[in-house]
């Protein structure tokens, strides 16, 4: 149960004053909730940076571009001439003339804010027009009675379209004003040790902030939040960490005689990295504690292989084993993958997914309770309450990040004592590992099978788009098959996205050109059609495949050797080392070119550098995590750790280890949390919507 202390919170938005039906719609859109935004929600939305208005100069010292507060007379007003001209107002202070230039305003409702002969407090940003000092449509205008009134250190809010500043800085207020006084959850020696404040207090000065250095991320109000956020994280990691390492009862590693017959099937033998991994792995299935291990390999370091002599040694104990895929393409894929090696043994696979319906899937259902089935893969299909196993020993989960705690752990329940293997074809760095997976053993795939040849990477200019188009047509008449990636799926009025071409209206050009050999998928397609597009791509029935990165992960045509990335600095580093990583699976040499804009940033400069230089996916995720740091805070761009939002990889990478520290510790000294400080801890997972973790505290 909730801790009732946190009701306010959870209140829902359209319970404050001027919170109606629209405002409702727009703040789910801009807090990415599907129901009904809570006031939680509005208090987590964080400020990216402020607007400091303490700077009070005469005008004659006001400098131009920043920010001012100026304290004027109205001296004359000068009413438009035409429609599309400016009403301009002259005001001064006794050191100079400002001009308060306004587009588009009532003339009557200028002349009653700024009435000549009166004194007004003026604020916004000062410019220089022909030689004169300016403020175009000034920020605020107030009675200089009101001055006290004046924000002077105002948060600034990253918004959506239709919702004003205004509404959602009076909708925060009013949150702030529902801030209970919660039990403190952080041990005393953290708290002096950081200085850090109360939970209420560092939430109040986030967004009532009093200096600029109060919002950002290393001071210790918003480290405050950040340490919260990875006590929560590493608190519920570590209460599934227990749940499923309890002892395991029988074990599930054989005499490895499927084993044996899969390596003798395989065309080449095991990379060092492998064999290390399936003797770590076979370790682990003879320990009296359920296996928790992730299996992280670069881009074609053979991981599946890995999981499926994983499989083996399970089923040599008469044990089943699931692998759950984030996509059906994946989990296909998968299947296409192992089923020939896992023939060679004799083990029994199938597949599970939405499109499996009637009377296919009460087959599968029917063969797996029967135990007929030695490993199913599938998606989130795998979870549901009529699939029932004979004896799950082994959970496998790809792309673990893309599923919640309710699914992994829902997984693991379909049988008695499973022990879990979690893969991930993105290297994660230290860092990150700790903070998606608390303490867990670690399995990393360095090198790469015989034949894989390092890709060919370019960066090509936008200007030379025309030119990468010939190219495109040339691979093509030389039986090349090749990806055309673009950064998004529809056309959006965003002005983040105006310079970037949908894959929609990419495809049309592209086969406008080329007829059709070209295909389209993205992820908004239909599950069929998205699989029906990759099975003709495969095939080779179309040679060029406009997607998106829907195609990131378990896409294998050993034939496609050239691809095109639009809009390449829109990337994260190891999400374009993964694109990339569809290429060069077979023998001959392959080419990635990256398509970027004139106009880059440093640090985006710095990324291409980065991938243009390295094929070791360990390496650039290290380096990603090094240049995207604290993100860009103005665009709340965080740093790349996924399930967080207040938390920097970089600036709170001490508080990382220090949360890590502190929850085993209290899952050592108070597994169920219970007493004033378990009610206490209970609160702040409710907070960080890590509740699901709560129903392991039960008994039992």
């Amino acid at each position: 149960m909730r801790p009732h202390l946190l009701n306010p919170l959870f209140a829902a938005v359209t319970s404050l004053s001027g919170v109606g039906p629209k405002q409702d719609k727009l703040l789910r859109t801009l807090l990415k909730r599907e129901d009904a935004p809570r006031l939680l929600d509005l208090l987590l939305h964080l400020p990216t940076h402020i607007i400091d208005r303490r700077a009070r100069p005469a005008i004659r010292d006001a400098v131009a571009g920043t920010i001012v507060t100026l304290d004027v007379t109205v001296e004359r007003h000068r009413p438009p001439e035409n429609p599309r001209s400016p009403f301009l107002v002259y005001a001064g202070d006794g050191t100079g003339i400002v001009v308060l230039t306004f587009f588009r305003l009532h003339k009557g409702h200028v002349e009653k804010l700024l009435p000549i002969g009166e004194r007004r407090i003026v604020s916004g940003l000062l410019q220089i027009f022909n030689g004169t000092p300016q403020i175009v449509h000034p920020d605020h205008v107030l009675e200089p009675e009101a001055l006290g009134k004046l924000t002077l250190v105002e948060p600034v809010y990253r918004l959506t379209e239709g919702l004003a500043a205004g509404a959602l800085r009076r909708a925060i207020a009013q949150a702030l004003e529902e801030l209970p006084d919660l039990p403190e959850w952080i041990p005393p020696k953290l708290l002096e040790q950081h200085h850090f404040p109360s939970f209420t207090e560092a939430m109040r000065r986030i967004h009532q902030p009093r200096e600029p250095a109060d919002i950002e991320p290393d001071q210790r109000y918003r480290a405050r939040l950040a340490f919260d956020e990875l006590l929560a994280g590493q608190l519920a990691l570590a209460l599934i960490r227990t749940k499923l390492r309890q002892p395991a009862g029988t074990r599930n590693a054989g005499d490895g005689h499927l084993r044996n017959r899969i390596i003798d099937a395989l065309p080449y033998a095991l990379t060092p990295s492998q064999a290390t991994a399936t003797h770590q792995i076979v370790e682990d299935l003879q320990q009296p504690l359920r296996m928790l291990r992730l299996l992280q390999g670069d881009v074609g370091s053979g991981k599946t292989v890995v999981a499926l002599l994983s499989v083996a040694g399970v089923a040599e104990t008469g044990k089943q084993a699931a692998l759950m895929a984030p996509t059906e393409i994946l989990a296909r894929q998968h299947l296409r993958t192992i089923a020939p090696l896992a023939a060679h043994a004799g083990l029994r696979v199938a597949i599970l997914t939405s499109r499996e319906t009637g009377g296919e899937r009460g087959q599968i259902l029917g063969d797996l309770a029967a135990g007929r089935i030695d490993l199913l893969i599938g998606t989130h299909a795998l979870i549901q309450h009529d699939v029932q196993f004979r004896g799950l020993g082994l959970a496998i989960i790809d792309e673990q990040h893309r599923f919640g705690v309710r699914e992994r752990l829902a997984l693991a329940a379909k049988g008695d004592g499973v022990d879990v293997l979690v893969l991930s074809a993105t290297p994660i760095p230290r860092t990150l590992a700790l903070t998606s997976f608390g303490d867990i053993d670690i399995s990393e795939l360095r090198d790469k099978p015989p034949g894989r040849q390092a890709i060919d990477t370019r960066a090509i200019p936008y200007r030379r788009l025309e030119e990468v188009v010939d190219a495109v047509g040339r691979g093509l008449q030389a039986g090349r098959q090749i990806y055309w990636i673009t950064a998004r799926v529809e056309d959006t009025d965003s002005e983040e996205f105006e310079d970037v071409t949908p894959a929609p209206a990419r495809f049309e050009v592209l086969r406008q050109r080329f007829g059709e050999k070209v295909g389209l998928v993205h992820g908004q397609m239909k599950a069929t059609d998205k699989d029906a597009a990759m099975e003709r791509f495969a095939r080779g029935d179309t040679r060029l495949l406009v997607a998106t990165t829907v195609v990131e992960v378990g896409t294998d045509v050993p034939d496609a050797t050239i691809m095109v990335i639009e809009n390449a600095e829109r990337f994260g580093l190891a999400q374009l080392h993964q694109l990339r990583g569809r290429i060069g699976r077979g023998t001959q040499a392959s080419t990635c070119l990256l398509l970027y804009p004139e106009s880059l940033s440093e640090t985006a400069r710095a990324r291409l550098k980065v991938i243009l230089h390295s094929n070791d996916g360990f390496e650039i995720a290290e380096q990603d995590l090094r240049l995207r740091g604290s993100g860009d805070l103005t665009r709340m761009r965080q740093s790349g750790l996924p399930g967080y939002h207040i938390a920097c990889a970089d600036l709170h990478a001490d508080l990382i280890a220090q949360a890590h520290d502190e929850a085993a510790a209290i899952v050592r000294g108070n597994p169920r949390l219970k007493g004033s400080e378990g009610e206490a801890l209970r609160s702040l997972l409710y907070l960080h919507d890590r509740s699901e973790v709560t129903g392991l505290l039960d008994p039992g």
